[in-house]
């Protein structure tokens, strides 16, 4: 498929934003549960920020992908048999309750904010549902059609999210530094070890198709001398990614090196830091760049079967 970088950036960018709001709500519920109120006001306004920053971006991101942006509001309206509509509702509705969150803590209702901050996760982890099936629900698509690729987008955000709020305690409450940077560690291995997972899996898989159900034709030996089009069109623009290989396998490296080892490094023995956990995150996220655009440019269209194949 064709990486777009628009969606490239939209999964990204809320990926890591529902994750920076995920690791602060928990940290607060912490709280909660000991009956203390640890957390700096201004830590908890740079995290609410950024999250709401973050998503917004990726929204914004979004709407380069639109042939009709004056349309968008449609693609709501399809909710019941459509991911695509279920995320474009859980959107604004996470950054809505997120938004009251933080209008809660400001105001010192710390209570009011828990359940509004409750009603916010729970709308978080369906949007990382939502985003994720779909891809996740096209059956066609081997390399996507898998429960990795839900657990993928979750911890993968999760991991970011976690990497962020280290960099921003570093900065305004230095205190809970280490411990985001080892939560972020631990969700950071675990996201990784289930990319390997998929990369593993995806390696094995085998075209289900063939040419001859590619073209319809059923007969045992085809032999295809032309394309079928003298240009592009586009099935050739979309459904491939028209980079060759050495392109395609220095992203597999970029994602193996930058998503987990080198962020690690810096989380692991950057201690507080603000330069280092502020370095682990930018590597981070240039890596979940590479791992997105890879995971689009893996998947394997039927229709290539026909398309790729040029006299």
């Amino acid at each position: 498929m064709r990486p777009a970088w628009s969606v490239i950036l939209l999964t990204t960018l809320i990926g890591a934003g529902q994750g920076l709001f995920l690791a602060l709500y928990a940290y607060d519920g912490w709280d909660a549960a000991r009956a203390q109120a640890s957390l700096a006001p201004a830590f908890v306004g740079a995290c609410i920020l950024g999250a709401l920053g973050l998503a917004a971006a990726g929204l914004l991101a979004s709407f380069f992908h639109l042939g009709h942006p004056e349309r968008a509001w449609r693609s709501a309206a399809m909710w019941r048999t459509s991911w695509l509509s279920r995320e474009v509702i859980a959107l604004p509705l996470f950054m809505a309750l997120v938004a009251l969150y933080g209008l809660m803590h400001a105001t010192g209702r710390l209570q009011g904010a828990l359940v509004a901050g409750g009603l916010a996760a729970l709308a978080c982890v369906l949007l990382y549902v939502c985003t994720a099936m779909i891809y996740a629900c096209l059956r066609f698509l081997q390399e996507w059609h898998s429960p990795l690729t839900v657990a993928n987008y979750l911890l993968l955000g999760i991991a970011s999210g976690l990497t962020a709020a280290a960099a921003l305690a570093a900065w305004l409450q230095p205190e809970l530094a280490r411990g985001y940077a080892l939560a972020a560690l631990a969700v950071g291995a675990l996201a990784y070890a289930g990319r390997l997972a998929s990369l593993a899996r995806n390696a094995r898989l085998r075209p289900k198709s063939t040419l001859a159900s590619a073209i319809g034709v059923k007969h045992p030996r085809i032999a295809q001398i032309a394309q079928g089009a003298m240009g592009g069109s586009f099935n050739t623009r979309e459904f491939f990614h028209g980079r060759p290989r050495e392109v395609v396998r220095a992203a597999r490296w970029t994602l193996l090196t930058l998503v987990f080892p080198a962020p690690a490094a810096l989380l692991a023995f950057g201690g507080e830091s603000r330069a280092a956990l502020a370095a682990a995150f930018a590597l981070q996220y240039a890596g979940l760049l590479a791992e997105r655009w890879y995971f689009f440019a893996e998947a394997r269209h039927p229709q290539n079967l026909y398309y790729q194949a040029i006299a």
